[in-house]
This record gives C-alpha cells, sequence and structure tokens, in this order.
C-alpha cells in the first residue's frame, strides 16, 4: 500500500515509521522544508506541499490512501477552518479527480467533538455536541470527509484521537506538581493512535473510530498514581469551581474544563486492535522511569 500523510507532525511520523516497518510505502506531507529531514528519518519520502494550495499538491505522488493530519498549529478558530475544512476539502478535491483516484481517505479529528455528557460514556455513535469555536470546525471537517470523499470513489474514515500522549508531550511536572484540576482524562499513546490509523487503512470498513486507550482516569487519581511511582508527595487538588474563581482562563477554556465524560474503545476493541498501550500505567512507564534517574526535562 502507497499512503500519503498530510501533516506529517506528531502522529504522522509514527504512521510513516510504522507503515515502513511494515512493508508499505509512506510518503510525508509537510507545508514547511523544516520538518522534511524528520519525515526521511522515518524511511518515508518527503514531500513538501500545502494542504490548502492544490496546486503543490501536485507534487504528491499517486496512492492507494490519503491520510489528513494536518495542524492549524494551535492557532484559533479562524486558522482551523482554513486547515480542517478548507484544506481538507481541497485535498480531497484534489486527489479526488487525479487519473488515479486513492481507494481510502482517512481524516484525524478529536473527540472534542462530543461536548459535555457531565462524566457519561461516549462511542462513535454517539450524537456530536461542539462547545467551541475551534470543536465546531472540527465537526464541519468530519462532514466534508464522510459526504464529500464518496463523491470521488474515495471511502471515508473518521479517527477521533482522545488526548495524545508520548514522547516529548508527557505532561508528568504538570500532575507532579499541581494543583491539579479535577475532571476525566482520555488519553492515547502516540504510538497507538497511528496505530489506529494504520488499522483503519488495513482492513477496516468504518466510517468512524475512536481512538483511546482502555481506562479513561479521573485526573486526581492519575495525579496519585503518578505521585506514588515517582516517589513524591500527592499534589493539590482543586475543584473545576475553585479553578474558574481565579479568574484567569478564556471563555473557551471554561468550557473545557466543564466538558467531563468518558470516551469508550469498545467498538475498537471488537474489531481486534491491540493495543501497544492499553492504559496510562504502561504508556506513563517510560517518563516515569526518566523522572526517576534525574533525567526529565
Amino acid at each position: 500500500m502507497d499512503v500519503a500523510i498530510l501533516g506529517c507532525g506528531y502522529v504522522g511520523l509514527e504512521l510513516a515509521r510504522q507503515l515502513e516497518a511494515g512493508g508499505h510505502d509512506a510518503v510525508g506531507v509537510r507545508r514547511s522544508e523544516d520538518g522534511l529531514t524528520a519525515v526521511r528519518e522515518t524511511g518515508a519520502e518527503a514531500v513538501q506541499a500545502d494542504v490548502t494550495d492544490a496546486d503543490s499538491l501536485a507534487a504528491v505522488p499517486d496512492v492507494d490512501a490519503v491520510v489528513f493530519a494536518a495542524s492549524s498549529g494551535g492557532r484559533g478558530a479562524e486558522a482551523a477552518r482554513e486547515v480542517y475544512v478548507d484544506g481538507l476539502r481541497t485535498a480531497v478535491e484534489h486527489f479526488g479527480t487525479r487519473a488515479d483516484t486513492p481507494d481510502q481517505f482517512v481524516y484525524t479529528s478529536s473527540t472534542g467533538v462530543y461536548g459535555d455528557h457531565d462524566g457519561g460514556w461516549v462511542e462513535e455513535a454517539t450524537p456530536l455536541d461542539p462547545t467551541t469555536e475551534k470543536t465546531e470546525v472540527l465537526v464541519d471537517a468530519e462532514r466534508v470527509a464522510l459526504d464529500e470523499a464518496p463523491v470521488y470513489g474515495m471511502d471515508p474514515t473518521v479517527v477521533r484521537f482522545a488526548g495524545l500522549y508520548g514522547p516529548d508531550r508527557y505532561r508528568l511536572l504538570r500532575y507532579l506538581e499541581g494543583p491539579v484540576t479535577e475532571g476525566y482524562l482520555n488519553m492515547v499513546h502516540r504510538d497507538d493512535a497511528a496505530g489506529v490509523v494504520r488499522f483503519a487503512l488495513a482492513a477496516v470498513d468504518e466510517d468512524v473510530l475512536l481512538a483511546v486507550d482502555d481506562e479513561p482516569v479521573d485526573k486526581w487519581t492519575f495525579a496519585d498514581w503518578l505521585a506514588d511511582e515517582a516517589g513524591v508527595d500527592h499534589p493539590e487538588k482543586q475543584t473545576v469551581e475553585e479553578r474558574i474563581e481565579a479568574g484567569d482562563l478564556s471563555t473557551p477554556a471554561e468550557r473545557r474544563l466543564r466538558t467531563r465524560k468518558r470516551c469508550s474503545n469498545d467498538r475498537l476493541r471488537e474489531l481486534g486492535y491491540e493495543f501497544a498501550y492499553p492504559t496510562f500505567r504502561e504508556g506513563y512507564r517510560a517518563a516515569v522511569e526518566t523522572f526517576e534517574r534525574g533525567e526529565y526535562k
């Protein structure tokens, strides 16, 4: 299988490594030349192109599947719409009108599209209820992928990532030092986020997949587990209202803080996906060991 990864960043690079290791050919696409070396180091072909520029996408060779994992760089809703909706539509139209059209089109979304469920469980079929402008953009982008890719004969899949963590994205000190605000953590290790996309490309005929590990965890419980493993005192705790009373949160940040849900991976497990890091305990082991050696940064 030949796979183009548009936005070959944190998860995309790991996906490229996994695809190449599995005997497939990956093409990592980055907007900036600065990231192309990292793409080449995975064994993948590196191409500089911008998803918002159809002409630049002509540099990407014909492939069997496209993975859209581009990022708006943490900017606001307007920048997110430019990438996730306009850029996604540009990519769908560009690859869909090629003489050799890809068979599959995967869009990587977020569990943020579910909104608040007061700590209840959500799954693939749970109705979407975005609570911020940015998550509204993500819902619009999902519609582009699911509704427009089939027009060109491409089979779409939306993979909704829970909170990503892993090398260079462990939040160890944040939880060890506190204060820790109450709520739930829905997480997936970078390697499994990439693994779920690879799984979707390989053999899964699903419109939507939730990429989340086996155990959504209460933040206070998670923080105390980290402290016990690292051999330090439990951190200070605070309620949501106590955090909000500090008065330094933006309206979107406050809404995110009030959003509580637990994401289920039952469907992914039923389909046969095997996690490299089924819970935070396995996933955070490397970070804890680095901390214990005094090498954590």
